[in-house]
């Protein structure tokens, strides 16, 4: 496995934190989960890139933009409150 193979290991270590964060009942670590997600899909995106897995490279994409969207969300939800 070339260096670039090795990305997929702290990914996927990434994106499962990421869940346990966003899982929380803290404000505070549902806030860091978001931003552990969007650090998460930019390794999985240099991977896929990488590695020529294009669809991989879509999903996460979609998958950033839909974190910023609750990310922004939340924000509001908090701020009218």
């Amino acid at each position: 496995m070339d260096a670039w193979g090795f990305v997929q290991w702290p990914a996927m270590a990434v994106t499962i934190y990421a869940s346990w964060m966003v899982a929380s009942t803290r404000e505070s670590r549902r806030n860091q989960g978001f931003w552990w997600f969007l650090v998460s899909n930019v390794l999985w995106i240099a991977w896929g890139l990488h590695d020529g897995a294009h669809g991989l490279v879509v999903l996460q994409v979609a998958l950033a933009a839909m974190n910023t969207r609750g990310m922004l969300k939340t924000t509001n939800a908090v701020e009218s409150k």
